[in-house]
């Protein structure tokens, strides 16, 4: 098809000259603050590892991926996405031709421009249907999760709106050019605008055309009006979240960031105000679509405790608007509204509440880090205020003391080994694996039995290990999560020194907690083994190479297995505990509704172990709740804290069920 183009001045020009002069102007007046609120955010380099850089951004943003854990809403999103790809080719040509009359992608794209066309007359229309999906779910089902602020809500209608009318503009557009007879209406490759101009045919073709032109216009204005509202819009997605995917960080989701107590040059520790937030955790807080995917699996916002992800991040970008600007001229502002207050939304009981099991950030389609956050005002008020609840300051002077949690004498730390045998690598220093007992294991008289469970499999099967018994001390990871990171890393520090003494290569952990610092976190203290592996990991390796028999169990027994966060969401170690238990016959291994990467966190991580729960429902028992409503016999976990945290709750529920590691329960078949 030969084209006759050249420039052309009429009112189509001069439209979106004018379109484009006013809305464009408006837009980018709030998009320059946006940038400069960004700006006020500390440097933060995230530009290494271009590749996989890209791959975060096609795998999430293009693939969706994340958006299909929640199959319908992730498949009418989709079309919504990807339609809105295609059609924008038509909206450009739109444009182009109203400057450079008889324009069209055909003289580019060749024979692909017919399918292009096709495909864009047939996903106009499932855009208009997935609008119709989601105001149904907006107005009519409300799925819990979606959020309750009206704001949001109003804002959510508006969007949709633009998105309807932006697409049935469309749509008629081509459906009275059809009709008029003009050739952008290319009635051969648009078989739907085709069959609706079939309803048209009492319109005479100049009146047609006419209204061709109008939808046209109304088409064209609901770009450029889009554009100056989105600034202002949750939607601001569509332009920060390939952005946000792209400027992740890729450290192990397990590692927080590092404070150099070192730097003399640094006067505050954690973030008590907007300039000490970095430009990607704003960036953060403006990519929030506020979908509520992060609240869905979050046990504080489902027990009723004031910390509710979404929430989090939304007051986060609130806060950053109302104190950007003032921030921009001066970074050393000490504002009105202190950041962390009631006023601000990000109140005290909020940050305590976090439990850090990572749901929200698993859950996030637009990869936001809450966790992070979290911890950073915890160091700010722990490290500059000394605000914490009495309670947590109370542990931390038992592991400045004793180096443990709970005050215990630190010498001792291995008295539940005495009678096993078990080497200390001071005696055996060349042991091919060093057993790290954590504080729970050696101290918490339920947990010293997973410890001796977990001995009487390795000397079974034959393992070459040792205990460092009294040189060990806290890993301090949970001094980390509650905000104290100069106490974390003495005692870091401390453990390093003497695993280096010994050359320590392989470590074997029965807490998640423990394994998931040694793996991810340490080696950015100075200390990177050779493998980290969880008991329950090592397990299933042993039964599977044959080094260790388990004998079948006389009696069938249903198992419900309890994933550990830090095990599971953060190690993605799911599905090896769950064969170490299948690797016994007569087992049955059941599923609770949330389970791997949706399963609900027992309450104890993130330093809530040594804190009360006195807000809402207490969520060990919502987790109980759960498992018994699959009516095991069995509760099984493999963590000291989930432990404890799930036998309260049995007991709270006055229910005879057992709660046992999956240690103990293959100690019992091992003869």
């Amino acid at each position: 098809m030969e084209h006759s183009i050249g420039f052309v001045m009429d009112w189509r020009l001069f439209y979106v000259i004018a379109l484009a002069m006013v809305c464009g102007t408006l837009a980018f007046k709030d998009f320059r603050k946006i940038w400069l609120i960004m700006s006020v955010g500390r440097a933060e380099k995230l530009t290494d590892n271009l590749g996989e850089r890209l791959w975060l951004v096609f795998r999430n943003a293009v693939l969706q991926t994340k958006m299909f854990k929640d199959f319908w809403p992730g498949v009418f999103h989709a079309f919504i996405l990807f339609g809105f790809v295609v059609v924008t080719l038509g909206t450009g040509e739109h444009l182009i031709d109203s400057v450079i009359r008889g324009f069209s992608f055909s003289m580019i794209l060749g024979p692909l421009y017919a399918p292009l066309v096709l495909l864009q007359d047939v996903l106009q229309w499932a855009i208009v249907v997935a609008v119709v999906y989601f105001l149904t779910r907006r107005l009519i089902t409300k799925p819990a999760r979606m959020s309750k602020n009206p704001l949001h809500n109003r804002d959510g209608l508006i969007v949709l709106a633009f998105t309807s009318g932006h697409m049935l503009a469309d749509i008629l557009t081509y459906a009275f050019l059809v009709r008029a007879g003009d050739p952008h209406g290319q009635a051969a490759w648009r078989p739907l605008s085709e069959a609706l101009s079939q309803l048209l045919v009492s319109i005479d073709p100049s009146t047609a055309q006419t209204l061709g032109w109008v939808f046209w216009a109304i088409h064209v204005a609901t770009v450029f009006l889009f554009l100056m509202y989105i600034p202002h819009s949750k939607h601001l997605h569509v332009m920060t979240a390939g952005p946000n995917m792209f400027f992740a960080r890729l450290e192990p989701r397990g590692q927080l960031s590092k404070i150099n107590f070192e730097d003399e040059t640094q006067t505050t520790f954690g973030v008590s105000k907007l300039p000490e937030w970095s430009w990607k955790d704003i960036l953060d807080a403006y990519t929030c679509t506020a979908c509520g995917r992060c609240n869905e699996f979050c046990p504080t916002t489902i027990t009723g405790k004031p910390l509710q992800p979404m929430k989090l991040i939304q007051d986060l970008k609130v806060y950053a608007q109302k104190t950007g600007d003032a921030f921009a001229k001066d970074p050393a502002l000490s504002e009105e509204t202190p950041m962390i207050s009631e006023e601000s939304g990000l109140s005290y009981d909020t940050v305590w509440a976090c439990t850090t099991c990572a749901a929200c950030v698993e859950a996030c389609p637009v990869m936001i880090e809450h966790i992070d956050k979290v911890v950073d005002m915890r160091r700010a008020l722990v490290l500059m205020e000394g605000r914490m609840p009495q309670e947590l300051q109370n542990t931390f002077t038992n592991w400045e003391r004793q180096s443990n949690p709970w005050g215990m004498p630190s010498d001792s730390r291995d008295a539940w080994a005495q009678e096993l045998g078990v080497a200390r690598l001071a005696d055996k220093p060349e042991a091919e694996y060093l057993f790290y007992v954590g504080c729970a294991g050696s101290f918490n008289d339920r947990n010293k039995k997973i410890s001796t469970a977990f001995v009487k499999i390795l000397q079974k099967a034959g393992v070459d290990f040792a205990i460092l018994g009294k040189e060990e001390l806290c890993n301090g990871e949970t001094a980390r999560r509650a905000g104290n990171e100069y106490l974390a890393k003495t005692m870091i520090d401390a453990n390093i020194e003497t695993l280096k003494k010994y050359s320590v290569k392989k470590i074997l952990t029965t807490c998640p907690h423990c394994f998931n610092t040694m793996k991810n976190e340490y080696p950015e203290f100075g200390f990177r083994a050779e493998s980290v592996q969880h008991h329950t990991d090592f397990i299933n390796t042993l039964m599977k190479t044959g080094k260790l028999q388990v004998q079948a169990k006389k009696d069938s027994v249903k198992i419900a297995f309890h994933d550990s966060c830090y095990l599971g969401r953060y190690n993605s170690v799911y599905e090896e505990p769950r064969d170490a238990l299948r690797g016994i016959g007569g087992v049955e291994v059941i599923e609770m509704p949330r389970n791997r990467k949706k399963g609900l966190c027992c309450g104890a991580g993130g330093a809530r172990m040594w804190m009360e729960e006195t807000i809402g429902k207490r969520i060990n028992v919502e987790r109980v709740e759960e498992a018994l409503a699959t009516k095991p016999d069995v509760i099984a976990a493999g963590c000291p804290f989930c432990q404890v945290m799930l036998e309260d709750g049995v007991k709270e529920k006055a229910s005879p069920t057992l709660v046992r590691d999956v240690a103990e329960i293959i100690a019992d078949q091992i003869g």
